[in-house]
C-alpha cells in the first residue's frame, strides 16, 4: 500500500470520526429532527462525497425525508418495502422490480431489533468505487443507524409526553363528568330513581339527571354530547347549567327544548350535537309530559300503556334552528309507572359477529323483570351486555337511569 492511499485513507477516517462526533453532539444537544435529517444530509453530501442518496424513514407509512443529486425528486415517490425485499447492504438489481430506483447501485437498510426502520439509497459511483472502499457502507450504515434510533427515540418520547397529556384531560373531564351526576338520588318504598354508569375508556358525553321543581314535580333527563374528552365535558357541563336555570323559569317542555337547542348551537357552532330526553312528572294531577329529542326512546310502563316506547319529541339539539318539528308526549293518569332510559353505548355494544346488542335484548330483559328492585334489574342489564360484548372494553359510555313510582 502506497503513501498516498494510507493518506486518503486516514483521511477518510478522520471525516468518519468527525462526522460520528457531530451527529452525536447534535443529538446530546437534543436538535428537532429536521435539524438532525440536515446535518445528515450535510455530513454524506459534503464530508463523505456521496453523489446520490434518497433515505426513506418509517412513520406511519414510507416518507423520503432526505434526497439529493438525482434526476428524479424522490419526495413524492412512494416505497414499499415489499417490493425490494431487503435485509442486507446490498447491490441494487437493475429491474422492474426497483423502478424507479434504478439510478441507485446500493441499497441499506436500517434496522433496530430486527425491525426495518429506515432505507438508504446510494448512487453515482461505479463499482469500481464501492470496491476500492472509495465508499464504506458499513460507516453509512452505522452514521444512519444512529441518526435513526435517536430520532425513533424522539418519536416515542413525545407519544409518552402526549399520552400523558391524554390521560390528564380524560382525568380533568371525568371528574367534570362526576360532578355533573346528581349525587343523591331519592330511593323510597313510593318513590325511586337509581342510575349505573359504566364508563369507556374515553371519556364520553353522557349526562343525566333528577331535578325536584317542587313538592309535587319533579325532571328526570337523560342525554348524550357528540365527542369525547374535555370538549364533550365541558358542553355537558353548559348544557346543565342552562336546563338547570330554564327549569327555574318554565316548566313547559317545549320552551326549554327550543332554548336549549339555541344555546347548544351557539356554544358549538354546529359542530357538535346533543341527543336529549326529558320529562316531568307531576304526582297531584298525575300525569307524565316528555320530549325526545333525538334520543334512544326510553321504555315505559304502566297499565295504561304497557311496556311501550317513549318516541315523541323532535330532533338532535344543536343542528336546526328553529327546529323543524317538536311535539310533546303526554301520559295521563298515572299513579304509578316504571321508565327506563339508556344512552346509546348500551344498544351499540357489538358481539363477536358485530352484531349490536340492540333495544329488543333490552326489552327482553325488562319486560319480565319489571317486579325486580332497581338496582337489582341494572346489574342484570350490565351483565347481559358484558357477556354478550366480545371487546374486553366497552365501544362507549353506557349510562342507565330508571324511575318507579307507586
Amino acid at each position: 500500500m502506497n503513501i498516498e492511499t494510507i493518506r486518503k485513507n486516514f483521511e477518510l477516517k478522520d471525516l468518519e470520526l468527525n462526522s460520528l462526533l457531530e451527529i452525536t453532539q447534535a443529538i446530546n444537544n437534543n436538535l428537532p429532527e429536521e435539524s438532525l435529517y440536515k446535518i445528515f444530509n450535510f455530513t454524506l453530501r459534503a464530508n463523505l462525497k456521496i453523489k446520490k442518496l434518497a433515505l426513506y424513514v418509517k412513520d406511519d407509512n414510507w416518507e423520503c425525508k432526505v434526497n439529493f443529486g438525482t434526476e428524479q425528486d424522490f419526495s413524492n415517490v412512494p416505497f414499499k418495502e415489499e417490493r425490494l425485499n431487503i435485509h442486507d447492504i446490498s447491490k441494487l438489481d437493475v429491474s422492474k422490480e426497483s423502478e424507479p430506483f434504478d439510478e441507485f447501485e446500493r441499497v441499506i437498510p436500517v434496522s433496530h431489533k430486527n425491525e426495518l426502520l429506515a432505507v438508504v439509497f446510494l448512487g453515482g459511483f461505479n463499482s469500481e468505487g464501492y470496491v476500492a472502499g472509495q465508499i464504506n457502507l458499513n460507516f453509512i450504515q452505522t452514521l444512519s443507524n444512529i441518526i435513526i434510533v435517536a430520532i425513533e427515540n424522539k418519536k416515542l418520547a413525545r407519544k409518552e409526553l402526549e399520552q400523558k397529556a391524554f390521560q390528564k384531560e380524560m382525568e380533568i373531564a371525568r371528574k367534570v363528568q362526576q360532578l355533573l351526576f346528581p349525587k343523591n338520588l331519592p330511593y323510597t318504598e313510593k318513590f325511586k330513581i337509581f342510575s349505573s354508569y359504566e364508563p369507556h375508556q374515553a371519556v364520553g358525553g353522557d349526562y343525566f339527571d333528577f331535578i325536584p321543581i317542587d313538592e309535587n314535580q319533579f325532571l328526570i333527563c337523560i342525554a348524550d354530547v357528540s365527542g369525547k374528552g374535555i370538549p364533550a365535558a365541558l358542553m355537558m357541563a353548559n348544557f346543565q347549567a342552562s336546563l338547570r336555570t330554564l327549569i327555574r323559569q318554565t316548566t313547559k317542555l317545549e320552551k326549554i327544548v327550543r332554548e336549549l337547542n339555541y344555546q347548544v348551537l351557539q356554544n358549538s357552532n354546529g359542530e357538535s350535537f346533543i341527543t336529549f330526553f326529558a320529562a316531568i312528572y307531576n304526582r297531584d294531577l298525575k300525569y307524565f309530559k316528555y320530549v325526545n329529542a333525538g334520543h334512544n326512546p326510553p321504555l315505559f310502563h304502566s297499565k295504561q300503556t304497557g311496556l311501550t316506547q317513549l318516541e315523541l319529541g323532535t330532533t338532535v339539539l344543536g343542528i336546526f334552528h328553529p327546529l323543524p318539528f317538536l311535539k310533546i308526549g303526554k301520559i295521563e293518569d298515572l299513579s304509578s309507572f316504571f321508565f327506563l332510559a339508556f344512552t346509546d353505548g348500551l344498544i351499540e355494544t357489538f358481539d363477536a359477529d358485530d352484531e349490536p346488542f340492540g333495544v329488543e335484548r333490552v326489552i327482553e330483559i325488562v319486560g319480565p323483570n319489571l317486579d325486580l328492585d332497581l338496582r337489582t334489574l341494572h346489574q342484570k342489564i350490565v351483565n347481559e351486555v358484558n357477556n354478550y360484548n366480545a371487546s374486553s372494553v366497552l365501544s362507549d359510555d353506557i349510562t342507565l337511569l330508571s324511575c318507579k313510582v307507586n
